[in-house]
């Protein structure tokens, strides 16, 4: 079902209240400073999906700062997304007197700026007008989520944790060291049943299930069919996102919802995925960042289909931006700073799948280390 609660959460917050700058305390901020930092997130383990394995994500994290105060976002590099550090480092230089000027009468003021800005470059928006989000934050002395009206005294969903793929015994093993509510099983090998069967034998915890596009028609079908017995709420991104037609005929099979990832990457991706899928899967990087990702709720919901919040290997910056979210959507996938081995923020945090929001204004969001050398 339909989290109806979250639906008329979004009402109260509708993205075209959202871009009213009247709507909101005006305030007028120039001159904000921009600077950057690199990172290598290291990963506790070998992380492996259906498009490869990595031990290890560099990351960036950006700073516009302002009246003493300053918010954060971040961006993770994703060679399969064709993202590169260094490109966005020298964006960043180029534009970095534009950047220094626009206002920040709003975040969906500024969000409009950077977009025109850098229109191909959804990663950079990202991470962007999430820090537009906690330093507008600190300026008004108010938590984004009371900003976004979004309900703070309600039940939220869990969040899955991901198990990444090996071999059926190894990943059996990485449930069973890791109890919790809901798992992420990554799919997308000839050995997809074996895994499964392994999984399902030694918890009782909801299943989800991402084939990160390693499927093909036949395949998906069969898995289908074996899950449909099992304790799985969705199936992500089965088929390839071309493969519009082999969705179709997949759909009308399953009764497990699909959910659409690498099909979904922009708010004009909503209306095309509603012909072929149950839901979509949200994360700030693909889509701009909290801004955008408000609108693709929006689409989503006029269109009856389930929302996902979702992520990529990120610290607890990037998590603590998403997780504002979370009162919007049905199915929370913000794991990704439990997957670092250590992490470089804190932040929004999950204990056995439940949220936890720091007491601060802006997303909650700070950088563990103090003494870092700012970029510029």
């Amino acid at each position: 079902m339909i989290n109806v609660r979250c639906l008329k959460a979004f009402k109260q917050t509708s993205t075209q209240r959202l871009y009213q700058s009247d709507s909101w305390k005006p305030l007028y901020h120039k001159n904000m400073k921009v600077s950057w930092k690199l990172y290598d997130l290291k990963l506790d383990g070998k992380f492996t999906i259906a498009k490869g394995s990595f031990s290890s994500r560099r990351a960036m994290i950006i700073k516009l700062e302002c009246e003493g105060l300053w918010g954060l976002g971040e961006i993770t590099e994703i060679s399969y997304y064709g993202i590169r550090l260094e490109a966005i480092v020298a964006l960043l230089r180029k534009h970095q007197d534009r950047l220094s000027k626009f206002n920040l009468d709003t975040p969906q003021s500024f969000f409009q700026q950077i977009s025109t800005l850098f229109p191909s470059q959804p990663f950079l928006c990202s991470a962007l007008d999430c820090a537009a989000y906690d330093l507008y934050g600190k300026l008004n002395a108010q938590k984004t989520r009371e900003y976004l009206e979004l309900p703070t005294n309600v039940d939220l969903p869990d969040t899955s944790f991901t198990i990444g793929l090996d071999d059926p015994k190894s990943m059996q093993q990485k449930v069973l060291n890791r109890p919790w509510p809901i798992y992420k099983i990554k799919l997308g090998t000839p050995h997809d049943q074996a895994i499964l069967t392994a999984i399902s034998g030694v918890t009782s915890s909801t299943l989800r299930i991402d084939a990160n596009e390693g499927w093909d028609e036949s395949q998906a079908s069969s898995m289908v069919s074996m899950m449909s017995s099992m304790n799985v709420d969705l199936i992500e991104q089965p088929l390839a996102g071309s493969n519009h037609e082999g969705m179709n005929r997949l759909r009308s099979k399953s009764s497990i919802p699909l959910i659409a990832d690498e099909s979904c990457q922009k708010v004009e991706d909503v209306a095309r995925c509603h012909t072929h899928f149950d839901g979509i899967n949200i994360k700030l990087m693909k889509c701009g960042g909290i801004t955008p990702a408000i609108e693709m709720i929006h689409e989503a919901r006029s269109r009856g289909m389930y929302v996902m919040i979702g992520c990529m290997t990120e610290s607890s910056i990037g998590i603590s931006a998403a997780a504002q979210l979370i009162p919007l959507v049905d199915f929370v996938d913000l794991d990704g700073s439990m997957l670092i081995k250590e992490d470089i923020a804190k932040g929004v945090s999950f204990k056995e799948g439940k949220p936890f929001y720091p007491n601060q204004y802006g997303l909650g969001c700070t950088l563990i280390q103090d003494d870092i050398v700012w970029a510029n």
